[in-house]
């Protein structure tokens, strides 16, 4: 293949020149993003020391219409060559070299400022010490416009530092020899291979995934771009630019573009990149999920020859243009995001699953433009799918996985909208069972995590409700809307204070402190007058300051799952009944979703439900020593030869790792939809299921 390239050097100082003049630029096969300041940090430093950097790789074309400028400003000169590998070096060069602003994964602008010390022959990202300090050369950009004025400057400066007329001979000498090496960074060479210009853009393309999968720095979603690049490249560009819009409201477009921007994708969910949007774009134009078996669709590429058929690769390209037109519409995206905001979440601080409403998008949009569901239909239904996706982390595990059995589900089925809504509604009501609400969630509320799904899921629960913030007459809702800005406003409480657990309970852990069933939502002055006194003093004392009645005050207490009599539990007790309640309002909160004539329940009903005997946890059962620690359990059907181990604190050691709940360990050991009390045999006088030993209330046959 000698004749398609060949070998040529170019220093450092022709780089950047021809950066500079529009000769090399960036072939949209690459998008124009840069490393992170320490790494351009390491290049330079490397460089200075004479060391190997790697080769860089051009094509010999003029094409400038396939090409990107590298940086942001305006080039002179039309492209003749095309950066195929290297593109990371060579934009950080140029930026560096000429302090020419670049910009970054979330397209903002940086100017990219290395820092040096001629003393010690250092380099460093600046910082607040080395700014301070004249032993630094600010930016190493003044020595490659001058080497004689930075050398004069520095030493300048040294002096004036020093309170020196003259620096002694030896460190002139030194700094001198240390900047005129840098200088010389310029005349660093590279070796370039250089493609010939009759070289296709496909084999190009083709190089670049090759050179990129040997190193693993590519994603699956990267070869798809660089695909497109080929193929379509006005795809490829609406897709970046979808997610590039995503970051600004109309107002900022504006400004920046010059352009008169009426909509955006801007939302207070989710800031899109390019491989959010191709993952609805694929999933809904090509029904698949994961990314390394839509690229290889893409390419048309038969999974026994391995033969890349194109009449197979133009249907997959109409298939993956028709799934883009749906997902970029306007009126698609918005609609959607009123899914979410009817599920009660409320911000991006409530999104536990950037995948949940990604693959939740790609549903809703299968759902309303194939199977033409009215938008008010399947806002409800997609809600409550939401919901439960979100409260049980569908997608945390294996989400390509996952998604792809979502689709699946809707195959070779009768494109009509009662269709859907059943699939839809059987998978929720099949994934969230009475034992799930009962027992799992439960379980799941053992945690200290705020970001938790199942915590998570009890605040939208409260929003959906228009709960009210704990002894205050704002309502949830209001208080985490995403226009809210309050300096101080709703906190997280701790209803057993830190101090007081600590110096009168002496519970220490952080895990125990802050439990979020020990954690409600309270107006910030609340929180500082409670401090750190006993529950049985500042909670009657904040209510006789409140104005709030009795039937709101209970309203209230049962909203945030406040037990009765909660004041007088020790503490483990009333967490154990808090998870309980708290499970038990997200509940309602779903049955809200689900009932379009929902009420809400009688004081009786609260009564009667929360008087129901409950299953102990697994936590519970450790430490009451039901199961002693050190107890081995294996999985009940014998097809598996797992051994997990039971910790002193209550978790499951499976492989190395902690985990807090049977069903978790379970799906850990593979069984994605095994019930972990009915998968797990606890090894005791004599094997048993777990379920088996929880029913009978942790007491052994």
């Amino acid at each position: 293949m000698a004749e398609t390239f060949g070998h040529h050097p170019w220093t450092v100082q022709d780089l950047v020149a021809g950066v500079s003049s529009g000769r090399v630029r960036l072939p949209d096969i690459q998008r124009p993003f840069v490393w992170g300041n320490a790494k351009v940090r390491d290049l330079v430093d490397s460089m200075y020391r004479g060391f190997p950097v790697g080769q860089l790789m051009f094509w010999e074309n003029a094409a400038a219409e396939h090409t990107k400028a590298i940086g942001i400003d305006t080039k002179s000169q039309s492209s003749s060559m095309q950066v195929v590998d290297g593109q990371q070096r060579l934009t950080s060069l140029y930026a560096v070299v000429h302090g020419q602003r670049v910009l970054r994964e979330d397209y903002s602008e940086e100017l990219i400022v290395i820092s040096f010390n001629p003393l010690t022959q250092r380099f460093s990202v600046p910082d607040s010490a080395t700014k301070r300090s004249s032993e630094w050369i600010q930016d190493i950009r003044e020595v490659f416009e001058s080497a004689i004025d930075a050398r004069s400057k520095y030493l300048d400066g040294l002096e004036r530092a020093r309170d020196l007329d003259r620096l002694d001979r030896g460190t002139e000498r030194a700094v001198e020899i240390a900047i005129n090496k840098l200088a010389d960074v310029l005349k660093f060479s590279f070796e370039v291979v250089q493609l010939k210009e009759q070289v296709s853009r496909e084999t190009v393309a083709d190089i670049f995934v090759r050179i990129n999968s040997q190193g693993a720095t590519l994603s699956s979603a990267d070869f798809i771009l660089t695909w497109l690049s080929v193929f379509w490249e006005e795809g490829r560009h609406e897709i970046e630019e979808f997610a590039r819009r995503s970051r600004f409201t109309p107002q900022e477009m504006t400004r920046s573009t010059g352009e008169n921007v009426r909509w955006t994708p801007k939302n207070p969910y989710l800031t899109l990149d390019a491989n959010h949007v191709l993952r609805v774009v694929v999933a809904v134009g090509n029904r698949r999920a994961p990314l390394g078996d839509a690229y290889n669709a893409l390419r048309g590429r038969n999974p026994r020859t391995r033969e890349i058929v194109p009449e197979e690769r133009e249907r997959e390209l109409e298939k993956l243009k028709d799934g883009q037109a749906r997902a970029l519409d306007p009126k698609h995206w918005d609609e959607y995001l009123k899914v979410i905001e009817r599920a009660g979440i409320r911000t991006s601080s409530m999104v536990t699953s950037k995948n949940t409403v990604i693959y939740g998008y790609a549903l809703w949009l299968i759902g309303r433009t194939e199977f033409n569901v009215p938008v008010d239909e399947l806002r409800e239904v997609m809600a409550r799918w939401y919901f439960m996706a979100q409260i049980t982390g569908r997608f945390s595990g294996s989400p390509e996985t996952r998604a792809q059995e979502d689709l699946n589900r809707l195959d070779g089925l009768a494109r009509t909208p009662q269709v859907f809504k059943e699939v839809i509604t059987s998978q929720v009501d099949t994934t969230l069972t009475e034992d799930w609400w009962s027992v799992t969630l439960p379980d799941n509320l053992y945690t200290s995590s705020t970001t938790s799904p199942a915590f998570t899921a009890y605040l939208a629960a409260l929003t959906i409700l228009d709960a009210e913030v704990l002894l205050s007459t704002l309502t949830v809702k209001d208080w985490i809307a995403p226009s809210r800005r309050p300096v101080k406003g709703v906190e997280k409480h701790h209803l057993f204070p830190k101090a007081y657990l600590k110096a009168h309970l002496h519970i220490t852990t952080t895990r125990q402190i802050n439990q979020v069933a020990n954690q409600a939502l309270v107006e910030w002055s609340d929180n500082i007058d409670i401090s750190d006194e006993a529950p049985s003093c500042y909670w009657l004392q904040q209510v006789a300051g409140k104005t709030i009645g009795d039937e709101r005050l209970s309203r209230q207490m049962w909203w945030h799952a406040l037990p009765e009599l909660w004041t007088e539990m020790e503490y483990q007790e009333f967490l154990v009944a808090r998870r309980k309640l708290m499970a038990q309002v997200t509940r309602e909160g779903f049955r809200k979703l689900s009932d379009p004539n929902y009420q809400p329940p009688s004081p009786a009903r609260v009564a009667a439900s929360t008087s129901e005997p409950q299953l102990p946890s697994f936590d519970e059962l450790v430490h009451a020593e039901i199961i002693p620690a050190g107890t081995y359990l294996t999985p009940a059907d014998g097809e598996k030869d797992s051994i997990a181990e039971v910790t002193q604190d209550g978790m499951i050691l499976l492989d190395d790792v902690e985990y807090r709940t049977p069903d978790l360990a379970a799906h850990a050991d593979g069984a994605d939809d095994a019930n972990g009390w009915d998968y797990w045999s606890v090894e005791l006088e004599e094997p048993m299921l777990l379920s088996e030993l929880r029913a009978r209330g942790g007491e052994p046959a």
